[in-house]
């Protein structure tokens, strides 16, 4: 899937999403609650989709919105109309974001890694524009520590990550390409902890060195969306 389709994927589903997981609330006020935005931060939320969160998030810090969706924008801006919440949306991609290096304290990533064509690159993007020592939150269907994923889980998988989302976020394997975030803290959410929380820190800058002189080829990670898993290529 690359962003065309998810942008006109999403414009078409928009009409209704509330309906798909506008249940999720109390897995929300949960997911937020491990992040704990503080007074004054600054706080990047990506994939604002229908402004499912906005009710929930405490008004003593700053946000920018983002989504890819002009149809899922929309209907964020609408309920950000009823709320005290200073919010400012802006459309763009989760891996390329209009933002400096270092600018959020803070991120909020629901419903958005098992979505976009690339979690490698997005979450590459979170790291770079969290400060040192900045927190995010992920909260999305991710694939067990241990075991293989159930025949249904990849049948509903092999239908559905084209067209709406995956169902099989191996966020370890993310994580491996992201080594200034630190991983400090998961628990199992709603569906039989099929959805996660995670809360990750960044405790270093990015190391944008590579591997010096070790190797004389070129070294890419590419995202495979059929398996959910993260592929390390070398070429000489």
């Amino acid at each position: 899937m690359s962003d065309a389709s998810l942008r006109r994927a999403y414009g078409f589903w928009a009409l209704f999403y509330d309906v798909l997981v506008g249940g999720t609330g109390a897995a929300r006020r949960r997911s937020l609650a491990t992040l704990a935005p503080r007074p004054g931060e600054r706080v990047l939320v990506v994939g604002v989709g229908t402004g499912l969160d906005l009710p929930h998030l405490p008004d003593h810090a700053r946000y920018d919105a983002l989504d890819l969706t002009s149809a899922m924008l929309l209907r964020a801006r609408r309920r950000a109309r009823g709320l005290d919440v200073p919010v400012t949306f802006v459309q763009a991609s989760a891996t390329s974001l209009p933002f400096a290096d270092g600018r959020f304290d803070a991120a909020i990533l629901h419903l958005i890694l098992a979505v976009v064509p690339d979690p490698v690159a997005a979450l590459r993007e979170v790291e770079r524009t969290l400060r040192l020592g900045g927190r995010a939150v992920v909260w999305d269907k991710m694939l067990p520590d241990r075991g293989r994923p159930s025949l249904l889980r990849r049948l509903i998988h092999a239908l559905t990550h084209r067209h709406l989302t995956g169902l099989m976020l191996d966020l370890p394997g993310v994580l491996a390409t992201t080594p200034s975030l630190a991983l400090v803290h998961r628990e199992a959410s709603i569906f039989g902890g099929m959805w996660q929380i995670v809360v990750l820190k960044k405790t270093s800058p990015p190391d944008v060195r590579g591997a010096g002189n070790m190797y004389t080829g070129t070294c890419r990670l590419s995202w495979n969306s059929t398996t959910g898993t993260v592929e390390f290529l070398y070429t000489s």
